[in-house]
């Protein structure tokens, strides 16, 4: 009995002591540790939604960037396609005028080309009529024949 009294009494101060002294420091230990996680979650939570905030600014940045930059190269096109409409504009009243002026000068070749072939068959018309009647024909008749002729 006395070595059962004794295994008791070791029992109830064992279990005395893990109540008042070990357990509270477990406890506060384990209580410590737990505030510690929970924290390092804040603030881990804090940092996402924060670097969250962040990414949204940056890509409101980024797209105002982008429409600026949009606008840019629109304003920029817009002023290319006005000077190519310019120059274009200035070339085709250039082709226009030269066109008008080639036109002129053949008209010019032309007109001069044929009142040099009507004096030259006026010329050979009198000429063959004078050999087939003897006598040279009036000019004004061998040219209005000839004026016909060319005409058609």
């Amino acid at each position: 009995m006395k070595e059962l009294a004794w295994g008791a009494g070791s029992f109830v101060v064992f279990a005395l002591l893990m109540r008042f002294v070990l357990f509270p420091k477990v406890k506060k230990g384990m209580d410590a540790r737990y505030e510690g996680i929970r924290s390092s979650h804040e603030t881990a939570d804090a940092e996402r939604s924060s670097a969250r905030a962040e990414v949204a600014d940056y890509e409101a940045q980024l797209a105002g960037i982008k429409a600026d930059a949009a606008r840019v190269v629109d304003a920029a096109r817009q002023t290319l396609e006005a000077e190519r409409q310019a120059t274009l504009a200035e070339v085709n009243a250039g082709i226009a005028e030269r066109r008008t002026a080639a036109v002129a000068q053949a008209d010019a070749v032309r007109t001069a080309a044929r009142d040099q072939i009507h004096a030259a068959v006026s010329d050979v018309a009198g000429r063959a009529g004078e050999l087939a009647t003897g006598r040279r024909p009036a000019a004004d008749i061998v040219d209005r024949a000839v004026s016909e002729v060319m005409a058609r």
